[in-house]
Formats: C-alpha cells, structure tokens, sequence
C-alpha cells in the first residue's frame, strides 16, 4: 500500500474510533483510574479496540504500542524499526469534562521519528493528517487545506498555546523571555496542530507526557514545517529508551 492510501486508511480509522467515542461521549459512563491516577474511561478501550484490529487489518507485520496496551518490554521494543503509536483518546480529562477538545492518535515511528500521522478530534469534526512524502493537512468536514508553516520573527506579541488541564509554574518561567504574551489555552494534541497551521507561534511543553500523547501530532507539526525539539535544541525523538516518558520539549514556528 502507498503512503497515500495507507494515510486515507488511518483518517477511516480514526473517525471509525471516533463514531465509538461519541456514542459513549453522548451518555453517562464510568471513570477508572490506573495505577499512576490518570483516568481511563470505556470509550479509550472502545477505540483502541478500533484502531488496533484496523491497524492489525492495514499492516500485519507492523506492530502498535498502544496507551491502553503499552505493556510490552523494552528487550521487544528495542527492536522495533518500525511500528504505529497510538493514543485513542489523547486528553481524557477534556474528553470527562466534555469540552470537546480530545483527539484520536495514531502515528507512524520509523527509526525514531513520526513519519505519518493523524489526529482527529471526533467532537469538532477536525481531522489533521500528514506524511512526509506527501505534506500536513488541515480538514473540517468537506474542506481539506495543505498546512505550510511560515516562519515568524521572534519579537511582537507571541501566541502561546498552553494546556487546559497541566498549568506549570516552570511555564511562566520559560515565557518571561518574550515581552509579549498572549496565552491559548487548547487540551490533548490539537496544541501541537495549532502551531502547525499557524493559530499559535509556540508550544512549550514543561510538564509531563508520554510517547503516545505527542506522536501523532509531532507529525503533523515537523511535516507542515515547524520546529519539534528538546529544550536544548535536540530532536524529540521515539522508543529510544526503556521509559514512555518524554523529555521537556517546545514545537515552535518562530525564528530561532
């Protein structure tokens, strides 16, 4: 299957996870919480179930880590060259709170890089989808727009996306460099899509996430033409260690 094909199959699929979430979005449902206290709700099992027998179907011989079945060993892991990253609800706390500003996840890594991803937020109806023989899109409902990141000076007010649920202290620390801020506030993945079609000049992210939680959209972001980076200036980079955790890391279209 070519990369286009393949990328049409993944948007199918994520809004085929995304028909299951809403369906359980629509009515009242249970909450767990595992053992590092973030939640887990019926509609994350639902859509994994989705996405990872789709996958399974797609491309056999490629294998998927997945949030809500991520137990599988490094000595495994470390082997892999090539395999899907999917989260099937990237902000859980939005999607309880039920503001609408949760995506479904699914990436391709291939060397330790999001080569292809999709990010669909089913209660907005916005998919954003890329790959890196083919480019970043934008599309909401028929519409679908090429995104091409264009450089900003890094002076003037500068638009900052921060997260709804994870304030940081350290945050404030890190915008004191710029002198002037305007703050938008966005849940789950769509941060990293804003940056990408150019609705915010920054995204720093100084706080905790996992693999799974950026993937995708560090896709979309790197192929449109922003900047996806350590803080020190090194790539962010995937199944490179034992632990999911990502270092601190800031997506930006801003001139260095």
């Amino acid at each position: 299957m070519n990369d286009t094909d393949l990328l049409e199959e993944l948007v199918e699929l994520s809004r085929l996870a995304g028909e299951e979430i809403m369906q359980i979005y629509a009515k009242d449902f249970a909450i767990e919480f595992k053992n590092d206290d973030s939640p887990v709700t019926e509609a994350d099992l639902a859509a994994n179930r989705v996405i990872t027998a789709g996958l399974a179907r797609l491309t056999p011989d490629i294998p998927v880590l997945s949030e809500e079945s991520a137990n599988i060993s490094w000595q495994e892991r470390q082997t892999w060259q090539r395999y899907w990253l999917v989260d099937p609800i990237d902000g859980t706390k939005e999607f309880i709170k039920k503001n609408g500003e949760f995506t479904v996840n699914i990436a391709l890594i291939e060397k330790g890089k999001p080569t292809m991803g999709v990010v669909f937020a089913p209660a907005l109806n916005i998919c954003y989808l890329a790959a890196q023989s083919i480019g970043a899109f934008r599309e909401c409902g028929e519409a679908r727009i090429e995104l091409k990141v264009t450089k900003k000076p890094n002076q003037g007010t500068i638009k900052v996306v921060g997260s709804r649920s994870h304030p940081s202290t350290e945050l404030a620390d890190y915008l004191a460099q710029f002198d002037d801020v305007e703050m938008v506030p966005k849940g789950s993945s769509l941060k990293l899509c804003l940056v990408a079609e150019g609705e915010a000049d920054i995204y720093p992210r100084l706080g905790p996430t996992s693999e799974w939680d950026t993937g995708a959209g560090h896709a979309v972001a790197s192929i449109a033409g922003a900047t996806v980076s350590q803080i020190d200036g090194s790539p962010l980079t995937y199944n490179q260690k034992e632990s999911y955790l990502n270092p601190y890391f800031v997506v930006s279209r801003l001139d260095a």
